[in-house]
């Protein structure tokens, strides 16, 4: 059954692993690993110089997952748009939801995850962990609107020029 479901995958394709961001499968192999055979895809992340190999059989189930649809880029890019929404919790409890979001894998909760964190520069200094899950999101959904898009330098001014608006 789950089989059929990852045969969507195939080498060259682009991929989002929800811990990792986006990927290309640069193949699929068949590895004994204790004395099982398993057919692995392997992921390759340029970016962060990265490989990793994803039992083919496990994939939806660890969240892997194609690239969004243009439809659901436009959706983050609204989302991006909309006013921020700060919840009041305690810092600890907040960081936790935007981790949780960023490495949902979803482009919509990391957009949100980038809008509430975005800082204008007239605004109070960010703290180092706050910096560190804002430019965490802002890489991934920069990351997969230009493999969606197949433009960076595209993606990051799409992207900029939205949370420059914001701040107008």
């Amino acid at each position: 059954m789950s089989k059929n479901k990852n045969s969507d995958f195939r080498p060259n394709d682009y991929v989002v692993y929800p811990a990792h961001g986006v990927g290309q499968i640069v193949s699929i192999e068949t590895q004994d690993i204790a004395g099982l055979t398993l057919e692995l895809f392997v992921i390759s992340f340029e970016k962060d110089k990265m490989t990793l190999r994803v039992p083919t059989n496990k994939a939806s189930e660890v969240g892997m997952r194609s690239l969004s649809s243009p439809d659901i880029v436009s959706k983050a890019m609204a989302t991006l748009r909309s006013k921020a929404k700060v919840k009041k919790a305690m810092w600890s409890r907040r960081a936790q939801e935007y981790e949780q979001k960023i490495n949902s894998g979803d482009l919509i909760a990391i957009a949100e995850v980038v809008r509430d964190l975005h800082r204008a520069d007239d605004q109070r200094e960010q703290s180092y962990s706050e910096r560190q899950l804002y430019e965490a999101a802002l890489e991934r959904l920069t990351r997969e609107i230009a493999a969606v898009s197949g433009d960076e330098d595209a993606a990051q001014r799409q992207v900029g020029d939205v949370l420059l608006s914001r701040a107008a």
